[in-house]
């Protein structure tokens, strides 16, 4: 399958809605290309390539709609997806949250597409593979990683006339590595558009030190330490609020940021009952999307057309802005707050956060940290409260003493609880953001972070 260009999207989903007999008609056509190789015990496991292209046809008859998909595109599979759906409309309860298809809009010009990304090839991935395996065969250490480039299009269109095309490419790296009697492991990851900007070797040789220097750890008594959370430590965290950042849970009493009525307050039958404006965090923690970020372009249009730019969802410590749909936004009497499109959920798949941060590394911040605990990254987290955000979950692969700014020695994981909420309250420094998840967010230091047991995984 074929990436297609804007012209070829265009045409195909102009042709598309030249079928349709509905009331309105909504078309999306996305593909991928991806690469990968797999490698364990320092061996290459698995490659190889998948490709696909697939549209999907939504019409309405009123309030009704029905939907169809589709990967075949000549004239009469494409008659018969569009036929498909508007009889499954037909068949369809009327939705009482219909909103109709927007109109045209104009969209900012993103640039998200490496052509050093789109042109890799096997060989390419095999060489990146080695720079990985051989440095921990050296070190008579134990490799598993995987690696994964991707070149994408998403088009949508309506038959109101909107149309909005983006493309992007990313590669994927992370490697986990080990010392032969399984007691020391480290691991890594590095993620890109700009497969020239990604060095698995650096990548890796992270991941050896802290496998060599992760073994023989010694216990420490669970309970309350200052911690500094490496990104991919805290990434986790931060999309999981993120995504119960949404308004409309909120303005039905199902979240962190519902408003909760003080005595003898009323709260609005049906307006916004939610936290915007009210201080719940540091006035260090600001966080953003932005679509034109250099570093984590996202596509500059929404799941339905809707244009999307720089969004600021807390700043300064202050909720500003929850993302909502158009439904909510118009029984609420509020603006319609849209993301970037990137394959569903209110956020969508892989979403985009911007937190600021400051100028030190994570090394400066090791070196100015008295006590305190080096995580390399949380696993297997899993909610306990939707109220208050309260997670539990794992530190994994590398887990580290603080003393008077150097690492004295490994520590056994723990298990612990903890709120993002809480944990963005109790900031005592930010470093400087790095790319993780597709995300730009800042190593942190944090006081008063909750270990509840120990763990015997490495």
């Amino acid at each position: 399958m074929a990436i297609y260009t804007e012209q070829e999207a265009k045409a195909l989903l102009e042709k598309v809605l030249s079928f349709s007999q509905a009331d309105e008609c909504f078309v999306q056509l996305s593909g991928s290309i991806a690469g990968n190789v797999r490698y364990a015990r320092n061996t290459v496991s698995t490659a190889g390539e998948v490709s696909d292209v697939n549209l999907v046809v939504q019409s309405c008859y009123g309030a009704r709609t029905g939907a169809a998909t589709i990967n075949e595109f000549d004239d009469a599979s494409l008659e018969k997806v569009v036929r498909r759906a508007e009889e499954l409309a037909k068949l369809a309860p009327e939705n009482p949250e219909h909103v109709n298809v927007l109109g045209p809009s104009e969209y900012a010009t993103v640039d998200a597409w490496s052509e050093a990304t789109a042109k890799i090839t096997p060989e390419d991935r095999a060489d990146m593979a080695d720079a990985s395996i051989g440095p921990s065969r050296e070190n008579g250490l134990v490799a598993a990683g995987f690696l994964e480039d991707t070149r994408r299009f998403s088009a949508i269109a309506n038959s109101a006339g909107m149309f909005a095309y983006h493309r992007s490419t990313d590669a994927d790296f992370t490697v986990t590595i080990r010392t032969e009697d399984g007691r020391g492991s480290g691991w890594a990851s590095a993620d890109v558009n700009d497969v020239t900007k990604l060095d698995t070797g650096a990548a890796s040789n992270i991941a050896i030190q802290k496998a060599k220097n992760s073994v023989d750890t010694k216990e420490m008594e669970p309970g309350r330490y200052t911690v500094i959370l490496e990104p991919a430590a805290s990434v986790t965290l931060l999309n999981n609020m993120a995504g119960n950042m949404g308004q409309r849970p909120a303005d039905e009493g199902r979240s962190f940021l519902s408003k909760k009525p003080k005595d003898g307050e009323e709260l609005p039958e049906d307006g916004p009952r939610n936290r915007i404006g009210e201080k719940l965090f540091d006035e260090r923690v600001t966080i953003w999307s932005d679509p034109l970020h250099a570093e984590v372009p996202t596509a500059p249009f929404s799941g339905d057309g809707a244009p999307v730019g720089k969004t600021v969802w807390i700043d300064k410590g202050v909720v500003k802005t929850l993302p909502n749909d158009r439904y909510w936004a118009e029984k609420t009497g509020v603006d319609y707050v849209p993301t970037a499109f990137t394959g569903g959920g209110i956020f969508g798949g892989g979403r985009q956060l911007i937190m600021a941060g400051g100028d030190a590394s994570l090394e400066d911040m090791i070196r100015d940290t008295r006590r305190g605990v080096l995580v390399t990254r949380l696993w297997y987290i899993r909610q306990l409260d939707p109220q208050t955000l309260l997670y539990t979950g794992l530190t994994r692969d590398g887990t580290f003493y603080i003393e008077d700014g150097e690492i004295k020695y490994p520590i056994k994981n723990f298990r612990f609880n903890e709120s993002p909420i809480v944990m963005l309250n109790n900031i005592e420094e930010l470093g400087k953001p790095v790319r993780i998840g597709r995300s730009m967010i800042p190593p942190m230091r944090i006081r008063d972070f909750t270990f509840s047991s120990l763990s015997d995984a490495v």
